[in-house]
This record gives structure tokens, C-alpha cells and sequence, in this order.
């Protein structure tokens, strides 16, 4: 006796179809799983033969073996269960076998036959889909998840036993279905505003312009200046999340296990804030079977190192690739995935091991080596992919005790929002989409300066101290700048505030 089930794994944050085979045959009672199955594969037997039983059937008392086609790649988690038992079901005629071929199954069972959810439901609908199949079955969790994807019918079930009720179409089941519109509209709002910051002005002006030419920052400043609350709220003033941006960040989400309980869509841009302990792996993505990291949950969102000086060395060179490609390879020696890792890089960190330098409160007790030494932790070629440094200085009573409330987020996000049409626009022809991915070749056609913009570079590479890679960054910047003021024209004052941005590069430098 056999059965086959239509079910799905993840590779990557891509889905692939995966036929569970199960094969009943006369012999001393024996469960074998073959197709690379890895440990929580292997257990689902357990897991199985209890749920069958509990659920009120007859567990076949035979040799059964289950295959996971293909099986030249490693399966993994918990989502066979289900598939397995209604395999197994299906075999000894309990299930209508014509109605397999119908759907996509997928959940975890407990013990008393219960489902739970699982993780990657989303590039699994997505993947079905592409592949022009009509109907899958997962867990009532995992439903607002899996019916984003339109076209799709989606059927909840609570257990084992409802399952096979579906699949036997002994009652009458609708498909589950959600609203992608009205989700978008209740979810995307955030619970921080541009406005809760009082003072900092500056600093507020160098992330609209940050958002508004995806640059990455660095903000220096003294313990308690609200370097993390400006960071926090850098995701406000971003452009909205579009459907096809917030489904590949919800993939990555869903495939990492950080999606929500009953959330069937990011629809915000992600804000992720590493400890500075985090290890290599844990920032690009790692193990033995590749998972996403930080940088890509971060995806389409923004990643924010505080402490920047406190995170090993190692852990802060291997962000220049992503930072490079907006996207991650990480190689085992069975496999090599990619996994998209498009951020804005926001770092904070104080100006010297005490943190007072620039405090004019407090005395800082740092010598000039410890605060060269401090500052040497961030490497020439990760400082090359900022390109902006601003400082954040202490906030003065006087602004903190003021009525008055600062910008709201929707307010910038508008300015950034046209800043960023009309670089698409100028882009159009370009394989690029903003400021800060400009090269060389695309500085010098976008970012012609007049005479003057030219004394005051030469003024700043000259008399100012600052390095020659601070250059093209100054240029980009301003480009930036002419943008928010939707002029073509890069005007000498653009150059002179896109000088001010590059504090950090000027202080190790001078």
C-alpha cells in the first residue's frame, strides 16, 4: 500500500515542493523516514503514531517507510507531521486518495493531535502560486500568513481529524481569506515619532537626509544625548513598505521564526538592534543549516549597531559585503544560500572609552592614545560605506523642559518620499535606486559642482584634514541634499553642509 501528500519546505527564503511517499508493507512493525531527513524529522514518528492514535484512528501495524522526494536535499523542522500521518491514513484508506494531488499540507502535530504552527508559510504560498496549485491546509495560526497570497484557497485546521475531514469533503469548508488592503492600512503605523524628540535639530536633519539618499550613519555623542531614540524612530521617515516589499520582508520573517503570532504581514519597516556580543553568525546569518541573520531580517528596513566600538572586530568586517551587495552568501559544504540583506546601516557610539569628550559638562579623563586607540576599532574600509557622521551633543534643560514639539515623522516622510522619486526618475536608465549606491562613474555625471562648490572641497580635503574618500561621500551627500530641495543644481551650501557630515572622518584623520 502507498499514498502520496503534497507538502513544501524552505531553501533559502525560497519554497520547493516536497512529496511525502508513504509506503506500507507486511513484516515485523518498523518506521523508517528517508529523503535526508535531520532530527526533528526523524522524531516526527513519535509525534505521528501518538496523534493517530489520539485522534480516534487505527496506527498501521506494519513495516512503514516514508519518503521525502527529493532526497538529495536536507529536509528539517516540524512540518512533515502532518503531511506524514495523513500519508499513513491515506494508505490504509482513510483519507480519499483523489483529493491529495488538490493541496499543499503542512503543520506540527502534538500529541493529541493538534496542530501548531510552523515556520515559512509565506514562500511556501508564494512558491505554490508560481507553480499553479490551488489549495493548502496549515495550521489555524498560520492562516492570515499563507492567505496574503491571492489566489490561493487556504484551509485552516485545528487537528489531525479536521484535516481529514477537509480532505474527504465531509462538511463544507470555506476558504479562509484576508483583506491585503485593510491589513496595510490598520498595521502600517508606528508606535514612535520624529516628534518625541526635543532638541537635536541637526542630528534630525542629517537622518532626513540619510532616509532621503539611503545613506548609511554613524551618530557620535555623550551617554544620554538620544543617539538610540533618533535611531528608533529612523524607520518613520522612511518611504512606506510597497506589497511585494513587505511580502519578501514577511518571507524572511516567517522563515527566521520572527513572525508574529496571527500576523499575516511586516507592513512596517523592520528596526533590528543587535547586542554588541553578537557573534559573526548571528549578524550575517550561519549554522550548520544556514539561517538568516540580523542584516537580513533587517531587509528593506534599518539595522542599528549601538556601542559600534564594543563589537568585536571580526563581527563588524564581515558587514561589508552586504553593505556592498545589499545581500548575503553564506557557504556550507553541502550548500551555499543568499539571502537579500537591503538595510540602512545606523551606528551609534560615544566620542572617547569615558564618553565625554565633547561633553562641555563633564571632564573627559580619556589620553590621546586611548582615544586613538578607541576610534581605531572601526576599520578604513566599514567607515568607507558611511556616509554620514554627525555628532550628537547633550541635550540642554532648556530644551528638554520646552512645550514645544518638534517635526512629525509624516511631515519628513513626505520630503524623503519626493527626494526618493526623483532620483528614481534620474536613475530610470541605471541599474541603481538612490544616492548612496552611486559609483564613480555615475558621481561624475549626477554631481557636477561650480567653482565655488569646488574651493570649498578643495578647502575641506586641504585645510580641514579630511581624507580623500571623504571626497566622493561629500559629493553624494549633497546630491542628496539637492534632492530634498528637488533642484538639480548642487549649490555651494549643499557642499557646505554635506562638509559638516563627515565629523567622524575628520576627527581620526587630523
Amino acid at each position: 500500500m502507498i499514498a502520496r501528500v503534497l507538502s513544501s519546505a524552505v531553501l533559502g527564503i525560497d519554497a520547493y515542493i516536497v512529496k511525502v511517499e508513504a509506503h506500507l508493507e507486511r513484516g515485523l512493525p518498523a518506521f523508517f523516514t528517508v529523503g535526508l531527513p535531520e532530527g526533528a524529522v526523524k522524531e516526527s514518528k513519535e509525534r505521528v503514531g501518538a496523534a493517530i492514535k489520539n485522534s480516534g484512528y487505527n496506527f498501521p501495524n506494519r513495516r512503514i517507510t516514508i519518503n521525502l522526494a527529493p532526497a538529495d536535499i536536507r529536509k528539517e523542522g516540524s512540518a512533515f507531521d502532518l503531511p506524514i500521518a495523513v500519508g499513513l491514513l491515506a494508505a490504509i484508506g482513510e483519507v480519499d486518495a483523489a483529493n491529495l494531488d488538490k493541496f499543499v499540507i503542512l503543520g506540527e502535530l502534538s500529541l493529541d493531535g493538534s496542530l501548531r504552527s510552523v515556520k515559512g508559510v509565506l514562500p511556501i504560498s508564494v512558491k505554490l502560486r508560481q507553480e499553479d496549485i490551488k489549495g493548502i491546509i496549515v495550521p489555524k495560526e498560520n492562516a492570515k500568513e499563507a492567505a496574503i497570497v491571492e489566489g490561493l484557497d487556504v484551509y485552516p485546521a485545528k487537528n489531525l481529524r479536521e484535516t481529514i475531514s477537509i480532505l474527504n469533503e465531509e462538511d463544507f469548508y470555506s476558504p479562509f481569506r484576508v483583506n491585503v488592503e485593510e491589513i496595510f492600512s490598520k498595521s502600517s503605523r508606528y508606535s514612535v515619532d520624529f516628534s518625541d524628540v526635543k532638541g537635536q535639530e541637526h542630528a534630525k536633519r542629517a537622518l532626513e537626509v540619510a532616509a532621503a539618499g539611503r545613506h548609511n550613519i554613524i551618530m557620535i555623542g555623550p551617554p544620554g544625548s538620544g543617539k538610540t531614540m533618533l535611531a528608533k524612530r529612523l524607520p518613520t521617515i522612511l518611504p512606506d513598505l510597497t506589497l511585494n516589499e513587505a511580502i519578501e520582508t514577511t518571507k524572511i520573517h516567517s522563515v527566521a521564526g520572527l513572525l508574529p503570532p496571527d500576523t499575516a504581514l511586516i507592513t512596517t519597516r523592520p528596526f533590528r538592534s543587535p547586542h554588541h556580543t553578537i557573534s559573526d553568525a548571528g549578524l550575517i546569518g550561519g549554522g550548520q543549516y544556514p539561517r538568516p541573520g540580523e542584516v537580513s531580517v533587517a531587509h528593506y528596513g534599518v539595522l542599528f549597531l549601538d556601542e559600534l566600538t564594543e563589537f568585536k572586530k571580526n563581527v563588524l568586517e564581515v558587514l561589508r559585503q552586504p553593505l556592498e551587495d545589499d545581500r548575503v552568501t553564506i557557504s556550507r559544504a553541502t550548500l551555499s544560500l543568499t539571502y537579500p540583506a537591503n538595510f540602512m546601516l545606523a551606528a551609534a557610539m560615544n566620542p572617547c572609552p569615558c564618553g565625554y569628550a565633547t561633553d562641555p559638562k563633564k571632564d573627559c579623563v580619556c589620553t590621546p592614545s586611548q582615544i586613538q586607540k578607541y576610534m581605531s576599532r572601526i576599520s578604513g574600509p566599514l567607515l568607507d560605506r558611511i556616509d554620514i557622521h554627525i555628532e550628537v551633543p547633550a541635550v540642554k534643560y532648556k530644551e528638554l523642559s520646552g512645550e514645544t514639539t518638534g517635526e512629525s515623522s509624516e511631515s519628513v516622510k513626505e520630503r524623503v518620499k519626493k527626494a526618493r522619486e526623483f532620483q528614481l526618475k534620474r536613475f530610470k536608465s541605471e541599474k541603481i535606486y538612490s544616492n548612496a549606491d552611486m559609483q564613480s562613474k555615475e558621481i561624475k555625471k549626477y554631481c557636477k559642482i561650480d567653482d565655488r562648490g569646488n574651493e570649498l572641497l578643495k578647502m575641506a580635503i586641504t585645510k580641514l584634514g579630511l581624507s580623500a574618500r571623504a571626497y566622493d561621500r561629500i559629493l553624494k551627500v549633497a546630491r542628496t541634499i539637492a534632492d530634498l530641495e528637488t533642484t538639480e543644481e548642487i549649490k555651494p551650501e549643499y557642499i557646505s553642509e554635506a562638509i559638516q557630515y563627515r565629523s567622524l572622518d575628520r576627527q581620526m584623520w587630523m
